[in-house]
C-alpha cells in the first residue's frame, strides 16, 4: 500500500526501450472512489492545450523510484480516452469535506491510500474536526464510506463503522 502523493512527481519510463515517457503530475480515480484509474501526465501545447493521460491498465510497475509502462505510446490525449469522463483527478478530491449522516464535520480529504492492485483502501484526512481514533489515525477506511460527495462535495461516512473497524484492527494487532 502507498499514498497517492508518493506517486506524484515520479518519472515514467517505457519497459520496451527504457525511454522517458513523462512525469506523474496527478492521479485519476473513478468517481465511485474505488480504484485508481490513471495517471495525469500533464499538458502540452501553448494555444491548444492537450491534457495527457496514461490508463492504469498500461502501468506495469509502480516502483520506488519510477513508474514503468508497457511502451511510450501509452500516453494519450484525455479526449481520446472516453473513460476519463467518469474519472476524477486526485487534485479535485483533495479538500473534500467528510461528514456523518447527521451532519457532524469529521475532516477534509488530503490524500488516498492505494492497495497493491490499485484499489483505494483509505482516505487520509488533512484536517480533523473530531476527537478519538479518527483524530489519532487521520484515516477513514474506504469500507466506511456511505456517499462519495460527487454531488454535494461532502463525503459521508458511517462513524460507528469507522470506530468498529479501528477496534477490530486493534484486536487483530494485539492477537499477533
Amino acid at each position: 500500500m502507498r499514498f497517492g502523493k508518493d506517486l506524484i512527481g515520479k518519472p515514467i519510463y517505457s519497459i520496451v526501450d527504457g525511454r522517458y515517457v513523462g512525469e506523474a503530475k496527478d492521479l485519476y480515480v473513478n468517481k465511485d472512489l474505488y480504484w485508481m484509474t490513471g495517471i495525469h501526465v500533464g499538458h502540452e501545447g501553448f494555444l491548444k492545450r492537450k491534457s495527457l493521460v496514461i490508463k492504469r491498465d498500461n502501468v506495469v510497475v509502480f516502483g520506488i523510484d519510477a513508474i514503468l509502462v508497457n511502451d511510450a505510446d501509452v500516453v494519450k490525449e484525455e479526449k481520446d480516452v472516453p473513460e476519463t469522463e467518469k474519472w476524477l483527478r486526485l487534485d479535485k478530491l483533495r479538500g473534500r469535506e467528510v461528514d456523518t449522516p447527521g451532519g457532524t464535520r469529521v475532516g477534509t480529504v488530503s490524500d488516498i491510500v492505494i492497495g497493491e492492485e490499485g484499489h483505494i483502501t483509505d482516505f487520509v484526512l488533512g484536517k480533523v474536526f473530531v476527537e478519538g481514533p479518527i483524530a489519532d489515525k487521520a484515516l477513514i477506511p474506504h469500507d466506511a464510506m456511505i456517499d462519495t460527495g460527487n454531488e454535494d462535495k461532502k463525503m459521508t461516512i458511517d462513524l460507528p463503522k469507522v470506530e468498529q473497524l479501528y477496534q477490530q484492527q486493534t484486536q487483530d494487532t494485539e492477537a499477533k
